[in-house]
């Protein structure tokens, strides 16, 4: 029988599916000692974190990987490549989801929920009411959309039609906006948002895209929400703008390494907004998208590729003699 080690967490209704076919593996703790350890005796991986660049070396009998969500940096895939293991993955399984987060994400920020939310925990109730006069509406105010996937579609079309917002996007492929968003270079992009939203993919491009120069080209008013990955943000920069006022704020669910630290700078400011990269976690997203992620997991132990082929350039498979 095969045997599918579940790196993380996934919804019960994924795992059912699963063991109706194949031995299921979770890990007790999250080490990379251990996942190297229960790798080795396993079949397929399914993840929603960073595995280890060396996993396949250390695992010769893997010969699928499924990524729990869209992020294809989660694997090395030249070392999936070189070894025949196919990967997948799932654009759009969370993008509602995603969607509706970066929605939550604009309105805390404009309404300055977060500073009004602590102010009235530890001091006057009038201290509080008075951090209202920060407070803006969003109607006809500018969303930049960099990166307009399925989750900036999807937030574009509930900004603008919701909300009468004029929308910005910014992506490899201008031409290929969706109706409704304004096709915009990346600086003009910035310099005319209120709200920038990031959803773009982690590549060499889009590394540290946001990087001093370019935050400090953001209006002193704007706000700034990451929902990409993390190192699109070059995090030094971020804290120092913060800091120094450069831009209004910002709210992230994703980090350049992947939990924060105790003590991380972050933490200590008032206008940092910040999750645990859960803006994916909705009930109905975790019990779609982990049923799909079994579906396919399973499909490519068949042999047969996913629907969401990662790398279909992959030399055939073999097991490491």
């Amino acid at each position: 029988m095969d045997r599918v080690l579940v790196t993380d967490l996934i919804d019960p209704a994924g795992i059912a599916l699963l063991a109706a076919s194949v031995e299921v593996v979770q890990p007790p703790d999250t080490s990379l000692a251990t996942l190297r350890a229960l790798a080795r005796e396993v079949d397929a991986v399914i993840t929603r974190s960073r595995l280890p660049d060396d996993l396949f070396e250390a695992a010769p009998r893997i010969r699928a990987v499924m990524i729990h969500g869209t992020g294809t940096d989660l694997v090395n895939i030249p070392a999936a490549n070189e070894r025949g293991v196919m990967v997948g993955n799932m654009p759009g399984g969370n993008a509602r989801s995603v969607a509706e987060y970066c929605l939550m994400a604009i309105m805390l920020l404009a309404r300055n929920f977060r500073m009004i939310d602590q102010s009235l925990r530890s001091e006057a109730w009038d201290t509080a009411r008075g951090l209202a006069s920060q407070a803006v509406e969003v109607e006809k105010k500018t969303l930049g959309i960099v990166g307009v996937g399925h989750i900036g579609k999807r937030l574009a079309h509930m900004c603008s039609a919701g909300l009468s917002m004029r929308v910005l996007g910014h992506q490899r492929r201008l031409d290929a906006l969706p109706a409704g968003v304004e096709p915009a270079a990346l600086d003009r992009l910035l310099a005319e948002s209120d709200f920038v939203v990031l959803t773009c993919p982690l590549t060499p491009q889009t590394h540290h895209l946001m990087n001093a120069q370019r935050i400090a080209a953001m209006k002193q008013t704007a706000f700034l929400v990451n929902v990409g990955r993390g190192p699109v943000i070059d995090e030094a920069a971020l804290v120092e703008a913060l800091r120094g006022n450069v831009i209004a704020g910002a709210m992230l669910d994703v980090y350049e390494h992947y939990r924060l630290e105790p003590g991380h700078p972050l933490f200590a400011l008032k206008n940092a907004t910040l999750t645990p990269h859960l803006a994916g976690s909705t009930r109905e997203s975790r019990e779609r998208s982990g049923v799909i992620a079994a579906q396919e997991a399973l499909r490519m132990l068949a042999g047969h590729p996913p629907h969401s082929f990662v790398n279909p350039e992959r030399k055939p498979w073999h097991p490491k003699t």
